[in-house]
């Protein structure tokens, strides 16, 4: 089946079971035949009967998430335009004083077969001076002025949720080797959530919630060192065929900490693998 950028977002979403019932063996929904057929019009189009996601079980709900995000072509597309990451913006985040910082950042990054094979480099732009941290074959180490060092714990722990805790622990989920779980369905301000549980080979779980509606993820909590993170997404954006939320805020125990913002992302560019030479 081929989906069109002309198809509106609503009738898009509620294509996502069929589309799941050809990318994966897990069963279609009822009452659809998997077999794609030429539609001649809108009105001609296979519209699941409401409701149709009660069926759904963790595969099938990841694999939609997946197809979502890769705006139909699932993890094909999102493998093939994402091979490189350049992005730039700005993020707030809370220092010993407990106020809020603000600063410019730059993230570079090299796909690998795996998350923990990536390369990526996190350059943030201080008022008088910029460093970097760098996660370079499975180790994460900083550099400052051309000199590396390594990292304080709650530094290099954080630069590590970011790469591990994030969406793509759910899109990556089969490279990564994690196991899922569907924990039910669960209702917040009148919004409806599949509730998934990521677990990884190092054992991090990390919980997703999934708007039933759109498939899109828009939070996801974990526990770390007896901390309670909550991390939500705003402002879902396209961005070369993909879609990425341009807005992310972060609380640790209900207390925001962190908020980022992208000013502009780009994929499939030529990374300079100098720049994860150093150390």
């Amino acid at each position: 089946m081929k989906l069109k950028r002309t198809l509106g977002k609503s009738h898009f979403f509620s294509l996502v079971p069929l589309l799941l019932g050809v990318a994966i063996a897990a069963g279609p929904v009822h009452g659809q035949d998997p077999t794609p057929t030429p539609s001649p019009s809108p009105a001609a189009t296979p519209t699941p009967q409401r409701g149709g996601t009660q069926e759904l079980n963790a595969e099938q709900v990841a694999e939609s998430t997946v197809i979502i995000y890769g705006l139909g072509g699932g993890r094909q597309t999102l493998d093939q335009i994402r091979r490189t990451t350049f992005e730039r913006g700005k993020v707030r985040m809370r220092n010993a004083a407990g106020s809020m910082d603000s600063s410019n950042y730059q993230r570079w990054i090299i796909r690998g077969e795996n998350s923990a094979k990536d390369k990526v480099r996190w350059e943030q732009e201080l008022p008088a001076t910029r460093y970097s941290l760098m996660h370079v074959d499975e180790r994460i180490f900083g550099v400052f002025n051309d000199t590396v060092f390594t990292p304080q714990d709650e530094a290099a722990r954080s630069f590590e949720q970011s790469m591990f805790r994030g969406i793509d622990a759910l899109l990556r989920y089969k490279e990564n080797e994690s196991k899922i779980e569907l924990v039910g369905r669960e209702k917040q301000l009148g919004v409806e959530y599949f509730v998934l549980d990521v677990t990884d080979k190092k054992d991090r779980k990390t919980r997703f919630y999934i708007s039933v509606r759109t498939f899109r993820v828009m939070q996801l909590e974990y526990e770390e060192l007896g901390v309670k993170y909550k991390r939500k997404f705003y402002d879902y954006r396209f961005a070369q065929g993909t879609l990425v939320p341009y807005r992310t805020v972060l609380w640790a125990d209900d207390r925001e900490i962190e908020e980022a913002t992208i000013g502009t992302i780009t994929f499939g560019q030529k990374v300079d693998e100098g720049m994860f030479l150093v150390g």
